[in-house]
């Protein structure tokens, strides 16, 4: 594909302004430092995505330099390279169908969980409303193709959790949308924190699997405004 189809490209312009205001929701959260961490979007109707371009500083990511790739990593639109980490979202988009945005991020508590290749248990409602039980470690894979990509999804196909823990690299969140992933993403480092902090004084303990399942049925559709 050349360019970006004349059908696609109010919503890729929209795509380009969401995606550049949600970056900036990472550096405001303290889940990123310099320009580690990335937010994509998926465009509806076409295996394309919208990502921010490779070691770009978050002050400079414009609507304007956001870059358009497939699903593959090749460059559809843009001036800059893609972000290193684009063929594992594209790996998840292409996989996970119901995904329409993805977030990596450095943030401090879960990535020291994912450096401990540790799962965050499920001890606070909040884990329970938004992840669905333990938020699970993921394989360590390098980057430069689609294996971080298959990490992802092989480990959130089994669990209901929007995020994952990378070993030795970082949280990955998944959402219905690119908002609702960069939620899960601040959400996944206040329980990382909020756990480690509870850790020092004994092990917390785990909620039962019928409270775990009924808080999460509450959250995902009773909570908030319909």
């Amino acid at each position: 594909m050349t360019g970006v189809p004349a059908a696609l490209r109010e919503e890729v312009d929209r795509l380009k302004l969401e995606v550049a205001e949600l970056h900036a929701l990472l550096p405001a959260n303290g889940l990123v430092v310099w320009t580690a961490g990335n937010v994509s979007a998926r465009v509806p109707g076409a295996d394309l995505l919208v990502i921010k371009p490779s070691g770009v500083t978050y002050d400079r990511l414009t609507p304007e330099a956001m870059v358009v790739t497939d699903f593959a990593g090749t460059l559809v639109e843009g001036d800059g390279a893609p972000s290193s980490d684009t063929f594992a979202h594209g790996y998840v988009y292409a996989h996970m169908p119901a995904v329409g945005g993805v977030v990596h991020t450095h943030s401090d508590f879960a990535t020291a969980w994912a450096a401990r290749r540790e799962p965050i248990p499920c001890v606070l409602t909040m884990i329970a409303d938004e992840f669905g039980g333990d938020i699970p470690v993921g394989p360590f894979a390098l980057i430069g193709d689609d294996a971080i990509g298959r990490g992802i999804v092989e480990t959130l196909s089994g669990s209901r959790s929007p995020a994952v823990l990378m070993a030795h690299h970082g949280p990955f969140t998944v959402g219905r949308d690119a908002r609702a992933a960069v939620k899960a993403a601040v959400m996944v480092e206040d329980v990382a924190r909020t756990v480690h902090y509870a850790r020092q004084y004994g092990e917390p303990e785990r909620i039962p699997q019928d409270q775990i399942d009924s808080l999460y049925a509450r959250y995902q559709n009773v909570y908030g405004q319909k």
